[in-house]
This record gives structure tokens, C-alpha cells and sequence, in this order.
């Protein structure tokens, strides 16, 4: 019983004529949410076999008509006759997330987020389905509506967060994001949602800066909480998350052995310390890319040769970005890689690899296997590519499901400080978590320590 999913209310519904999203521009930079809807962590090989084996498979979920055990079609799934699996991966996933169950717990009597209507974008996995819902496979039983699958295209994406937005009798008062596309979707098409709107919660990179952007130009209609600058998420998510899941994602889509491998990360922040701690300790031999003189410090004193890209891009057998910004890894550069050379983005959005250049008539794109491309230059050379230049741990692999229940609560506790928070606390501005929500977050944890250290 997913108590919090009942306090929170989370709604993802209705629609608008497809023709709309027919005049968005659909270059792959203009959004950096695609990655985690369409490619989403569920992609675990053992479940990905269970979410794909269905007959019409190849038929758009959008053409498909579907009903849940409650006889409702307000959602859009791949197939929702693998819900009971679903529900199984949400059940694994709930042994390793204390710190999100604990809080779930004190929020059943206190019911914090009652009233509450949040709309969300965010990754459909088992670990967010134990904060809110459950992934796209076994949502529809439950009554909560989403609308979500492996493989969207563009036009899929935003017609999905239109989906999730634009629905007869319900508005939202909350909004929950990762990247700013639908805090992007809103402002444009939907700008009389933030009359109602208590606030905006944001986790990641991208979208917290999108938000700067919007507050520095005065242009930000209501308070945002900055989850992802909180410790929590920085310390933890960010890190340990990406320094377990790199290996793995790499591992299931190459095969490859890391010792001796000659591999550059660009990007030494806290994503960029979690993969290049992982990948030192299988024996490749790491450097970095780092304009930041103090994480460059860092960098230099953990061990790892600073350099410059366009310097070192020859030798390379891997290429791994963590930065957040775009165009990282530019034309030029692939251009100049080696034949066979791993090319694959752990940062923030799809845009950190130009994929748009690559995909030109001169060059050959060849699928190796799921979410393996070899694109082919007129001389025989192949670069891999991996997800295509999405985030590689939530397109081929799982991620820590330990990890995810701090970040996750974090995310709930900044939702409920925004709900509650009497009129005139919050401008219109970004906000960081504050320290009281910080305690109880810590208290979450301690427990967690209780729990998984021995004294």
C-alpha cells in the first residue's frame, strides 16, 4: 500500500490536438528530460525482456487502446498487462529505501500533502514509484495516471507532458521536475497553471539553473526549491549513485574490460569524482577535463592527470561526459577518435555529446544492440555510442535503489515545506532546503546508519 502515493495525489492526465507538437522543434538539444522518461532505469536487462516481449510491441502507445482493472484509459503505457510485474520491482525496491518508508510512515497520520495536486516529470522507475507512483507497468491498477515508455521519440516526449498538464476539471498546484522541460512546457503553453502554483520543486543541474535564469530575469512566477545544490543529493546521489552505476551501465552495453584502458572523464564534480573513483579501481588509467580551478585541484590531488580534451581526444578508448552543459564532446572531436573508441554521457542532459552532428549523410549509424550504436565514418573508422548520448545509468542499467531513497526524500520533504509553508515565507525566487527540513532529514538517515552499520 503506497500511503505516500495517496497524500501526494499525483496526477498525469489529458490531452491536446498532436498537431500542436508538430511546429515544436524537435533538435535533440532543445530538450534534456528525454533521457529519463523514454530510457528510464527500468531498462535492467532482466526487466527490459519482460517489458518488450509483447506481440505489438512495435505498435505506439499512443495508437493503443488500454484500460486498467478499474476500466479507466487515463494513461499511456507500453502494456499494462505487465503491471503485476511492475509491482513486484516496486516490492525489491522498497527493502533498500528506510529513509523514504520511514517518512512515508510519519506522514499517515500527519498527511502533510493532503490537498496537494502535483504533476510530475520526472525518471518512471521502481525507486520513484516508492516516493509517489509506480513505474509505467503497474501504475494503471493503482488509478494514478502516467504517461510513459521506453523508446519515445520526440513529438512522444512533450505530447506525454502536455498529457500530464492540459486535463479537463484538474489542475495542479505543485510541480515536481528534473531538467526544467516541464516547468519549460508550462510557462509556454500553460502560463495560468502558476496562479494556483504553491511552488516548484527541481532536482537536477540543468533545471536548477534554468530556474536561476528565470528568477535573475524576474520572469519566476512562484517559489522553487532547489533540491539538487541540498547535501543530500549532492553527497549521495550524485557520488555514490553514479560511481556504482557507471561500471554497470558499461559493462551491459560493451562488455568491456576496464584495465588498461586509456578513458578521460570530462568533468570532476561529484558525478565526475564517483566515475573516476570506480573506473581507477578496476585498473583504467583516468584523466580529467575541469575549467573549475578548485575541483581541477582536486582532481591533480586524487591522483588524476588534469588536461585538455583536444589534446589527449587520439588516444582515448573512453569518453565519458559529466558536466551538465552542452556540446562537451564537439564534431571535431569525434571526428579525431580513435577506431572504436566508447563514447557516453554521464551528466545531465542529452546534449553534452553533439549526436545532432553525427547524424549526417557521410556517416553510417549501425544498431549493435539495445541502446549500442556504431556510427561509421567514410573510412571504415567506428565510434561506439552509447544511448545516444542520453545518461547512460538510466538508459542501460539500474542505479542504487539505497541512494535514490535519500534523494527522493528529499524531494518529498521539499514538496511538503513548500505545501505548507504560510503565505509571504517564500518570494518568488530559489530557495535550498531549509536547515529544519535538513534535520529531519537527517534523522531519516540516522536511521539508515542504524541500520547498515554495525558498531
Amino acid at each position: 500500500c503506497l500511503k505516500l502515493l495517496l497524500l501526494l495525489q499525483i496526477q498525469f492526465a489529458n490531452a491536446e490536438d498532436k498537431q500542436e507538437f508538430q511546429k515544436y522543434p524537435t533538435k535533440a538539444g532543445r530538450r534534456s528530460l528525454s533521457r529519463s522518461i523514454s530510457q528510464s532505469s527500468t531498462d535492467s536487462y532482466s526487466s527490459a525482456a519482460s517489458y518488450s516481449d509483447s506481440s505489438d510491441d512495435e505498435t505506439s502507445p499512443r495508437e493503443k487502446a488500454q484500460a486498467n482493472s478499474k476500466g479507466s484509459s487515463d494513461f499511456c503505457v507500453k502494456n499494462v498487462k505487465q503491471a503485476e510485474f511492475g509491482r513486484r520491482e516496486i516490492e525489491i525496491a522498497e527493502q533498500d529505501m528506510s529513509a523514504l518508508i520511514s517518512l512515508r510512515k510519519r506522514a499517515q497520520g500527519e498527511k502533510p500533502l493532503a490537498g496537494a495536486k502535483i504533476v510530475g516529470c520526472t525518471h518512471i522507475t521502481a525507486q520513484t514509484a516508492v516516493r509517489h507512483l509506480p513505474p509505467p507497468l503497474s501504475l494503471s491498477p493503482t488509478g494514478v495516471p502516467v504517461f510513459a515508455w521506453k523508446g519515445e521519440s520526440e513529438d512522444d516526449f512533450w505530447w506525454c507532458i502536455d498529457r500530464c498538464v492540459n486535463t479537463e476539471g484538474w489542475q495542479a498546484n505543485m510541480i515536481l521536475d528534473d531538467g526544467g522541460d516541464l516547468t519549460h512546457w508550462v510557462y509556454k503553453k500553460y502560463p495560468s497553471v502558476f496562479k494556483k502554483a504553491q511552488g516548484i520543486v527541481e532536482e537536477s543541474v540543468t533545471g536548477v539553473h534554468r530556474l536561476y535564469q528565470l528568477s535573475k530575469a524576474g520572469k519566476l512566477c512562484v517559489p522553487a526549491m532547489n533540491v539538487n545544490d541540498s547535501v543530500t543529493k549532492q553527497k549521495f546521489d550524485n557520488l555514490y549513485c553514479c560511481r556504482e552505476s557507471i561500471l554497470d551501465g558499461l559493462k551491459r552495453t560493451t562488455d568491456v574490460m576496464f584495465g588498461g584502458k586509456q578513458v578521460v572523464v570530462c568533468g570532476y564534480g561529484e558525478v565526475g569524482k564517483g566515475c573516476c573513483s570506480a573506473l581507477k579501481a578496476l585498473g583504467a588509467i583516468v584523466c580529467i577535463t575541469e575549467i573549475d580551478p578548485i575541483c581541477a585541484l582536486q582532481g591533480c590531488m586524487d591522483g588524476f592527470r588534469v588536461v585538455k580534451l583536444n589534446e589527449v581526444i587520439r588516444q582515448m578508448d573512453l569518453v565519458i561526459t559529466c558536466t551538465g552543459n552542452k556540446n562537451v564532446v564537439t564534431r571535431e572531436q569525434l571526428d579525431r577518435m580513435k577506431n572504436g573508441c566508447i563514447v557516453c554521457n554521464m551528466g545531465h542532459s542529452n546534449t553534452e555529446i553533439d549526436v545532432a552532428s553525427l547524424r549526417s549523410p557521410e556517416l553510417t549509424w549501425e544498431r549493435v544492440r539495445s541502446q549500442v550504436d556504431h556510427v561509421i565514418w567514410p573510412d571504415g573508422k567506428r565510434v561506439v555510442l552509447l544511448a545516444e548520448g542520453r545518461l547512460l545509468n538510466l538508459s542501460c542499467s539500474t542505479v542504487p535503489t539505497f541512494v535514490l531513497s535519500i534523494t527522493a526524500t528529499t524531494q518529498a520533504l521539499a514538496l511538503i515545506e513548500l505545501f505548507n509553508a504560510p503565505e509571504g515565507r517564500y518570494k518568488q525566487d530559489v530557495y535550498l532546503l531549509p536547515k529544519k527540513m535538513g534535520k529531519t532529514m537527517e534523522d531519516l538517515i540516522d536511521k539508515n546508519v542504524n541500520k547498515y552499520c554495525r558498531y
